[in-house]
């Protein structure tokens, strides 16, 4: 199933196949820059993720060689906002930042090429980054005298620790593909013609998955660094307790137990 878009202009694309949502930031022209068409796009989609359980995961990526190059630096300019104006820019922002942030399916982002500024946010929002080796990352807020947005100050932290983050974030430096595999901002490499393919196969896996258990992983995750160890313990029993009371628990047992294969199997890597 493919979403219309509202517009023949739209810097989206918003696809939905084999219950896995693709969002494809589309404006190759401007290295798929985050001008405010394409974030009110964002967060339709979004939001009808949210929606649409049948959804099982999310894929974001960049068309044009390009995952996005942050914010739209000339209609910010245009904007001239008064402190006010950029608490109110914040605002909306953060509704669909924290919406991305907290979903409750995987989330996979297919990098190629920039993911600079607010770009390199959008794919540390992901639970997974895959990428090319002509990738490259850059926080480049502070080139601009601004502050990393888009919840980057909350993710770079826990992908490299803080001094790690606070080294990427004041520098403003480029970070290339292979230095992004190693600090864990990337999990795989792959080349152009083979990262889409990738990602969505991962995402696809999902759709065995019980979705109760991945929301639950996911939402216990996110709140891992900063509750502790007793939170923790009871954080994982209730999510546990829930769990346990799906019946896509009970079919995964019933087909272990009888020697069926599971529904839920993470892509083996393609060797080919």
């Amino acid at each position: 199933m493919i979403i219309p878009s509202k517009s023949a202009a739209s810097l989206l694309q918003f696809d939905v196949t084999d219950q896995v949502a693709t969002i494809t930031f589309d404006s190759p022209s401007k290295r798929n820059a985050l001008e405010p068409a394409m974030r009110d796009e964002l967060a339709a989609a979004l939001h009808h993720i949210q929606q649409d359980k049948s959804i099982r995961a999310v894929v974001l990526t960049g068309a044009g060689g390009h995952f996005c190059s942050g914010g739209d630096l000339k209609n910010i300019a245009a904007a001239n906002l008064d402190n006010g104006g950029w608490l109110g820019r914040m605002q909306t922002l953060h509704e669909w930042v924290q919406l991305l942030l907290t979903l409750d399916r995987p989330v996979i982002a297919a990098v190629d090429g920039a993911a600079a500024g607010a770009g390199f946010s959008l794919a540390l929002s992901a639970d997974f980054v895959l990428a090319t080796p002509r990738a490259w990352f850059n926080m480049s807020f502070l080139k601009v005298g601004l502050v990393p947005d888009v919840g980057a100050l909350y993710t770079l932290p826990r992908v490299v620790g803080v001094q790690r983050a606070k080294e990427i974030m004041l520098s403003a430096r480029d970070i290339d593909a292979q230095e992004a595999l190693r600090l864990g901002i990337v999990m795989e490499l792959h080349e152009p013609d083979q990262l889409l393919a990738r990602a969505q196969a991962m995402a696809r896996s999902f759709v065995g998955a019980s979705p109760a258990a991945v929301a639950l992983i996911k939402r216990s995750l996110n709140n891992a660094l900063g509750g502790g160890l007793q939170d923790m313990l009871s954080s994982e029993a209730q999510a546990q307790a829930l769990a346990a009371g799906t019946a896509e628990h009970r079919e995964a047992v019933g087909r272990f137990l009888n020697k069926q294969a599971p529904l839920f199997a993470w892509p083996a890597q393609n060797k080919a």
